[in-house]
């Protein structure tokens, strides 16, 4: 996710690394329960980042990669298409979407929500043993309150 006017993550507010790691956990369940097909997530947390020409000290942002594994490989399709209808109706704008240029010509959705400072990209891996979507969500840029300097985990 990026300001339209530049490459720099849009300001997402005053938290603690904490704080906004459990809100972008959050925004992942909610994609989870678009998704609408029965499967299991993995097991990840979120991370921290730094935020481009900003003090890392102070201001971080947030990422939470994923995947999704469908009961039945032929679900993958289905938990696709769900996504790229259900983002839209949930404040999600979708930026991109199509094959990606790999050898695999994997289906891939960028959307952005603009009211939660947050974006997604999901990759449709066919051909992967077993079948899934590669989910990573990120936040905008955080600052840490005053005080306070960026918690890495």
């Amino acid at each position: 996710m990026t300001d339209k006017e530049s490459d720099e993550a849009p300001f997402a507010g005053t938290s603690t690394s904490s704080d906004a790691s459990d809100a972008l956990e959050k925004v992942s369940s909610g994609i989870y329960d678009l998704i609408g097909v029965k499967g299991r997530a993995s097991d990840s947390r979120p991370g921290v980042s730094e935020c481009s020409g900003k003090d890392p000290k102070t201001h971080f942002s947030v990422f939470h990669p994923w995947s999704f594994y469908p009961a039945s490989a032929s679900d993958l399709d289905v938990a696709m298409e769900r996504l790229k209808s259900a983002l839209p109706q949930n404040g999600w704008k979708i930026v991109e979407y199509g094959s990606d240029n790999s050898k695999n010509e994997n289906t891939t959705l960028i959307a952005d929500h603009d009211g939660k400072k947050t974006g997604v990209k999901i990759t449709q891996r066919t051909r992967n043993d077993p079948p899934k979507l590669s989910i990573e969500v990120v936040s905008g840029c955080y600052k840490v309150p005053e005080g306070q300097t960026v918690e890495r985990f």
